[in-house]
């Protein structure tokens, strides 16, 4: 419920109830967006934990590291609707029908994401619907890939002296399309963006980038699966290639990850230096 309040200045301001939920899991009827994290159940806030134990339909992503699903109440259904490549995927409108069908019979609705549900989740794309159909829904956020995988393979997105900034971006937006990379600055962080490395390097090449910027690939971040690949700027779809990594993996450009480089067995990550 929202209700108007009047700042100091005498203009008007809504205040919205948020949408952080204060309950341990979903109400029948209610749709709930978390959060799965990067892979490793560990990662998991602890709102996110118990909203999957109690709820009646889970729809979720093609998940690294399924462990999480494993706390699931073992009466709730499970339905997989993550994108894959060479798969036909399931179309957003199609998971937009089941949660607003799922809520309006009455169940505990989970629709769990990987990394946070609002940072290239389409989160917010669910929730225009759910709001359409007058569902109530809650956000518990999660631990996003473009924090933690960097942070798995010993990398700051941000040092003094190095890099002020960060930007994350998408390998493509919803037509395929490469983003405007010349507006990337600092430290990059880039999501689904391993199919396209080429074109990628190419851009930010274009852009000013210089072609020794290390570069840094983390596959599977978080689970056991976990490699990283330092390269270049320049040698990076070459070498990418050649690591024959698994997805799904977060690419991350900068000075930065030159100081990985030097303390990588700090890091305590299986490397694979090029």
């Amino acid at each position: 419920m929202a209700k108007a309040i009047r700042s100091n200045s005498g203009r008007e301001i809504t205040d919205r109830t948020t949408r952080i939920p204060t309950a341990d899991g979903p109400r029948p009827g209610e749709v709930w967006l978390v959060g799965a994290g990067p892979g490793d159940p560990g990662l998991l806030t602890l709102r996110a934990a118990e909203a999957l134990k109690r709820a009646d339909l889970v729809l979720h992503d093609a998940l690294p590291g399924r462990a999480v699903l494993r706390l699931l109440h073992p009466r709730a259904e499970r339905v997989d609707v993550g994108k894959r490549r060479g798969a036909a995927p399931v179309s957003q409108a199609q998971i937009n029908r089941r949660l607003v069908a799922a809520a309006l019979a009455g169940q505990r609705v989970v629709r769990l994401k990987g990394g946070d549900p609002f940072i290239f989740g389409r989160g917010f794309e669910e929730v225009e619907a759910l709001d359409a159909a007058g569902i109530p829904w809650f956000v518990v956020p999660g631990v996003s890939a473009g924090l933690a995988a960097p942070a798995a393979a010993g990398i700051p997105l941000t040092h003094r002296g190095l890099a002020r900034s960060v930007t994350f971006v998408t390998g493509h937006d919803a037509e395929g399309a490469l983003p405007d990379w010349a507006g990337a600055t600092g430290t990059v962080a880039a999501f689904m963006a391993l199919s396209r490395l080429d074109e990628v390097a190419v851009a930010l090449i274009a852009a000013g980038r210089a072609p020794g910027t290390p570069v840094a690939i983390i596959a599977a971040a978080s689970t056991p699966e976990q490699v990283t690949l330092r390269t270049t700027l320049g040698r990076c779809t070459l070498d990418a290639q050649r690591a024959g990594l698994p997805t799904p993996a977060l690419v991350v450009i900068g000075e930065v990850v030159g100081l990985a480089a030097a303390s990588a067995r700090g890091a305590g990550v299986k490397a694979a230096v090029a």
